[in-house]
């Protein structure tokens, strides 16, 4: 799993993002300044930076630029706000940023916006031109939640999947209906979680979204099923 670094300024802003980055397996170092990030950025090396643009002493913008120019932008950085704008959008990819995601961001858009940061460190920003045509969708407005991942992907960053995902158990199984209810029901529930699971990766995030359950249920749930959590889990080995 990568080492991610989260520059923000509000610490509600932090945990939220710290922990779940953190239940995806991550290892998360934060910082609520450029101060603070520089020195962070410079200890760590972090494999990609979430990196807030309005902050009181010196913005995400600066501090992109200054990275940029000293030859420290060697690892991806995406764009967080909660004023942004196309202009300001098409200025973070102008000066290496590899994806701009507004606030408040959902949680699959950030893990989407991650993902795809962590398959291709490397990749070239798009051309301002070509994000600025992304953003602006539908009779030639601007749509507020096109300034994601989603609108920087169509807009020629350059970021592919990582391959393709290992599905696990195939959706369509078979089961002993000759028995009790219970167990029957048991023997469903077992495969219909272990299959999300292998789906997501292990990742209790994802499956807890998928199947409509808080965390905290879905753990006991699985725990009185006896589903195996360490199969699924990544980064394991």
């Amino acid at each position: 799993m990568a080492t991610i670094l989260v520059v923000d300024d509000e610490m509600g802003i932090r945990a939220l993002l710290s922990e779940i980055l953190t239940d995806e397996g991550h290892t998360v170092e934060v910082a609520e300044n450029a101060a603070n990030a520089r020195l962070v950025r410079e200890r760590l090396r972090p494999d990609l930076v979430l990196l807030d643009i309005w902050m009181p002493d010196v913005d995400g913008i600066t501090l992109l630029k200054e990275w940029g120019a000293t030859a420290q932008l060697n690892m991806p950085v995406i764009m967080m706000s909660g004023h942004g704008t196309i202009d300001t959008a098409v200025e973070a990819t102008k000066y290496g940023a590899i994806a701009f995601l507004e606030k408040p961001i959902t949680l699959q858009k950030l893990l989407r916006a991650v993902e795809q940061g962590l398959a291709r460190p490397s990749a070239r920003p798009a051309a301002p031109a070509d994000l600025q045509t992304a953003m602006l969708q539908g009779n030639g407005g601007y749509r507020p939640d096109a300034m994601t991942v989603e609108a920087a992907m169509t807009g020629g960053l350059g970021l592919q999947p990582s391959g393709p995902l290992n599905l696990g158990p195939q959706p369509e199984q078979s089961f002993d209906l000759d028995r009790p209810l219970r167990e029957a029901r048991d023997a469903f529930e077992k495969s219909y979680f272990e299959f999300h699971l292998a789906r997501e990766n292990g990742s209790m995030t994802r499956v807890a979204e998928k199947t409509g359950l808080e965390r905290t249920h879905l753990y006991r749930k699985l725990k009185q099923l006896g589903v195996d959590l360490s199969r699924g889990k990544r980064g394991a080995g």
